[in-house]
C-alpha cells in the first residue's frame, strides 16, 4: 500500500507543475490579447469577452485570472511594459560604444518605443483613466513607475551626469519629445518628419551632454 501511495504522490506532484504552466500560459495569452485589443479597438471596444475570445479562452477562465476589467488591462500594460524594459536593456548591448553615434541610437530606440503597439495601447488606457474613477489611481501609479524607469534607463544609456544642472531636464525632454512623436504617428505616417527631428535633436542632445561632461 505504501508503494501505491508514494506513486500517487509523485503523480500529483508531476501534474501540479503542468497545471501551473498551463495557467501561466493562459494568463500570458490574456495579457497580450488585452494589449492588442486596446491598441486596435480602444477602451470602449475592449471588453473582457473580446479579449478572452482573442486569447482563445473562455470568459470564465479570463475572470478566474482577472476579477475585473480594470485588473486585466492594468496588468496587461504592466506586463508588456516590463517586457519592453527588458528588451531595451538587451538592445542596449548593441549600441555604439560612445559619442554622437550612441546618442543618435539611444534617441532612435526611445522614439521607436513610443511609436509602437505598447504606446498606442497605453494611450487608450490613459485616456480612459481620465473618465474612469476606479481606473485612474492604478493607471496614475503605473504610468509614474514606468516613466521613472524609462528615465533611469535613458540616463544610463546616454551616460548622462544628472548632477550637472540641466541634464535631468534635457533627458526628460528627450522622452517627452519621443512621446509627442508617438502621438503624431497615431494620425498618419510621419516617418520623414520624425527622422529629421530625431537627427537634429540627437545632435543637440549630444552637444549638451558633451558640454556638460
Amino acid at each position: 500500500m505504501g508503494v501505491v501511495t508514494d506513486h500517487s504522490t509523485a503523480t500529483a506532484r508531476s501534474v501540479r507543475p503542468a497545471k501551473q504552466d498551463r495557467s501561466r500560459a493562459t494568463r500570458r495569452r490574456l495579457l497580450e490579447a488585452a494589449v492588442a485589443c486596446l491598441a486596435e479597438r480602444g477602451w470602449s471596444g475592449s471588453t473582457v469577452a473580446v479579449v478572452a475570445e482573442r486569447a482563445g479562452v473562455s470568459r470564465g477562465a479570463a475572470q478566474h485570472h482577472f476579477r475585473t476589467r480594470e485588473d486585466l488591462f492594468t496588468a496587461a500594460i504592466e506586463h508588456v511594459a516590463e517586457e519592453w524594459l527588458a528588451t531595451l536593456r538587451e538592445h542596449a548591448r548593441t549600441l555604439p560604444d560612445s559619442g554622437a553615434p550612441r546618442t543618435r541610437a539611444v534617441v532612435e530606440m526611445l522614439v521607436g518605443v513610443y511609436t509602437g503597439t505598447l504606446f498606442r495601447a497605453a494611450l487608450h488606457l490613459w485616456v480612459a483613466a481620465a473618465d474612469e474613477a476606479r481606473l485612474r489611481p492604478r493607471v496614475t501609479a503605473l504610468e509614474s513607475r514606468i516613466g521613472r524607469e524609462a528615465h533611469r534607463l535613458a540616463v544610463e544609456f546616454l551616460g548622462a551626469d544628472e548632477n550637472v544642472p540641466g541634464v535631468r531636464e534635457t533627458v526628460q525632454a528627450t522622452l517627452d519629445m519621443a512621446r509627442g512623436l508617438g502621438l503624431a504617428t497615431l494620425l498618419r505616417d510621419d516617418t520623414p518628419r520624425r527622422t529629421a527631428i530625431v537627427r537634429e535633436w540627437s545632435r543637440i542632445l549630444d552637444s549638451a551632454l558633451r558640454r556638460d561632461g
